[in-house]
């Protein structure tokens, strides 16, 4: 070797990952080095450049940018990259800067890979930096979205317009007009000389309570304002706000601090940090006249799907539009149900399970859905009505693209259109008695939201669900036990076992696999903390703030659970791309060397959360 070559190779001996490498392997990569120098502010790497080494720091320091400008991270002597942008499409992903003059050893594009797929501890060294840029990423994936990182008190453009509760409507109306706004919040500062929030009345309001009826002018305006207010805190994202417009179908959202108005938010507001696709599709939907008006909407969905992850949406963002989607649709549904077959004889609600329920619904679902009759339900009297609006439903779910539950999960399944008291026994024996059959239950209707009619019985039986669930050691010992029967398929990297079901041959279910086992077993740590939460996401931040978890561990399942949904999201979306009917089965050869690496890292922390669950909720374990 020369001598340039051997001092080359004494420095790759002295820093990792390079140093891990046996010393044939080592002499090979210093012998293969090339050489560059740039003097302080040169720009290394622009994002999309054309990749043709692996960088190492032989002296000197860089910063390393995201892509929209804001530093990622500093490396100094040792320091490497570019791995990032090579193990996936060989383009820079990361700009990189010189911020001294810098010497740097390039190592052959083609050379590091062999390294990385030939020598495991090299690549698990790579892979603890990527494991910290794949948090990154995931934080940058959120950063690209305005929407995502706004807070609703940037949307406030005045204080709010207040009126007293003893106003007439005719004060209310005029008020209105002289301040040139659309809603006022009707508050009571009597009694304790700080003002609460009674209820909002909008020019909707005036118009459909007040004139339509014939109502005079002095009526108070108690009696045509909304008393259940739906609001937001200041400090939350415009995208919660959003959703949260879409799914309880209110165009003015009071912003509040603590129990104190600070402003109203209209869908106007909203609108300018979306890119409408969304909201179009809602619009849409209840604008349909018939089941063969919705039909046709089937491709703005998926046209919505694409957009979403076009623009760098994450997964939580996804499955939380998807779900407003599936939810309106059913809303629609059922107007139209009651419209064909009357007012209902007695009370109901309209439930959904599942994805939908937990806002984590994908463009491939199929139906969950239940109803709740009110305790005065007479089976012969009624319960041809509540059928043919099931049916109705159910039909018009299937031919807008959301398939009939195989396992007859619908409320066209009499065993699930039942009285409140009935589904109140489901529940409290399910938890009681926790038999396989019981279990199963549980893990499909405990994930449940009332989406049309009397929703306070969701929120009932929901929170039974957890009075009963927190406070019984042995049901949460089965549930944890059948959350353990889904496993990820950690052979996957290295003898690709796969799915050997018909079609899906060769492949990997990423629901199955990977989605499922993590909803499930992040249920039971919910249900033994008693959150109230739905969402996954949610649920795990109740878990980790619980510290239930070991430390760390539950940020970790969190980047797990976004990565695994991400590559799922992707998958369908290509499928979409290409033409095809999209499923939840991915194909290794489809996967670049970066997302295999990265999904053996998400899949072995499933495994361990697993192992913990088990050890957790041993029976006659205290917690």
């Amino acid at each position: 070797m020369q001598a340039e070559q051997i001092e080359i190779l004494e420095f790759l001996r002295q820093h990792q990952p390079l140093s891990l490498l046996p010393e044939d392997v080592l002499r090979q990569v210093a012998q293969s080095v090339d050489i560059a120098y740039y003097k302080a502010g040169t720009q290394i790497l622009d994002f999309g450049t054309e990749l043709s080494d692996w960088f190492l720091i032989r002296s000197g320091a860089v910063e390393v940018y995201r892509r929209n400008g804001d530093l990622y991270n500093r490396l100094t002597q040792g320091g490497f990259f570019a791995e990032f942008g090579l193990l996936r499409n060989r383009r820079a992903r990361f700009p990189v800067r010189a911020m001294e003059d810098t010497l740097v050893y390039l190592i052959p594009a083609e050379l590091f890979i062999s390294l990385f797929e030939e020598h495991e501890e090299f690549a698990d060294q790579v892979e603890v930096e990527d494991r910290t840029r794949l948090r990154q990423a995931v934080a940058r994936r959120e950063d690209a979205n305005e929407l995502m990182t706004a807070r609703i008190e940037t949307l406030l453009s005045r204080e709010p317009v207040l009126l007293h509760h003893t106003a007439s409507a005719r004060e209310a109306a005029r008020q209105m007009m002289e301040e040139n706004v659309s809603s006022l919040l009707v508050i009571d500062d009597a009694a304790d000389d700080e003002e609460t929030l009674k209820g909002i009345v909008t020019d909707r309001d005036i118009t459909d309570r007040l004139v339509a009826p014939g109502l005079p002018y002095e009526t108070p305006v108690t009696d045509i304002m909304s008393p259940e207010v739906v609001a937001v805190e200041y400090n939350q994202l415009v995208f919660e706000a959003m959703l949260k417009m879409l799914r309880d179908n209110v165009h003015h959202l009071p912003v509040l601090r603590k129990g104190k108005p600070l402003g109203v938010i209209t869908l106007t507001d909203i609108i300018r940090y979306e890119s409408q696709n969304s909201l179009f599709v809602v619009r849409s939907i209840f604008s349909a006249q018939s089941v063969e008006e919705l039909v046709p909407l089937q491709s703005d969905v998926r046209a919505c799907f694409s957009r979403l992850i076009a623009e760098d949406a994450n997964s939580r963002m996804i499955g939380s539009s998807m779900a407003v989607i599936g939810r309106s649709f059913k809303q629609r549904l059922l107007e139209l149900a009651e419209e064909k077959f009357g007012p209902p004889p007695v009370p109901y609600c309209f439930l959904a399970l599942g994805s939908m329920a937990r806002e984590e619904q994908l463009i491939v679902t199929d139906q969950d859905n239940a109803m709740i009759l009110d305790d005065s339900f007479e089976p012969e009297k009624h319960d041809e009505y509540f059928y043919q609006v099931a049916k109705f439903v159910s039909d018009g779910l299937d031919a807008c693209g959301y398939k009939y539950c195989t396992g007859h999960i619908m409320a066209t399944n009499k065993k699930w259109r039942q009285p409140l008291k009935v589904w109140e026994s489901y529940f409290t024996e399910w938890i009681e008695q926790p038999t396989p059959e019981f279990l199963l239950n549980s893990s499909i209707f405990f994930d449940l939201e009332g989406v049309w009619g009397e929703n306070r019985w969701a929120k009932r039986l929901n929170k039974l669900i957890r009075h009963k669930a927190q406070k019984n050691t042995r049901f949460l010992a089965c549930m944890a036990r059948n959350a353990l029967l889904r496993t990820p398929p950690l052979g996957f990297f290295k003898n690709f076992v796969m799915e050997a079901d018909g079609d899906h041959n060769k492949s990997i279910n990423m629901k199955r696999r990977g989605t499922a086992p993590l909803a499930d077993l992040i249920r039971v740590h919910a249900l033994s903390i008693g959150s109230a939460s739905h969402n996954s996401f949610e649920r795990l931040q109740d878990v980790i703030d619980a510290k239930i978890l070991s430390p760390g561990s539950g940020p970790d399942l969190r980047d797990a659970l976004e990565l695994i949904a991400m590559v799922r999201i992707r998958h369908q979306a290509l499928d979409l791309e290409a033409g095809a009917e999209p499923d939840n089965n991915i194909e290794p050869e489809n996967l670049s060397d970066f997302e295999r690496k990265n999904l053996r890292d998400a899949f072995l922390i499933v495994s361990n959360a697993q192992k913990y669950l088990k050890y957790r909720y041993q029976p006659g374990r205290s917690s």
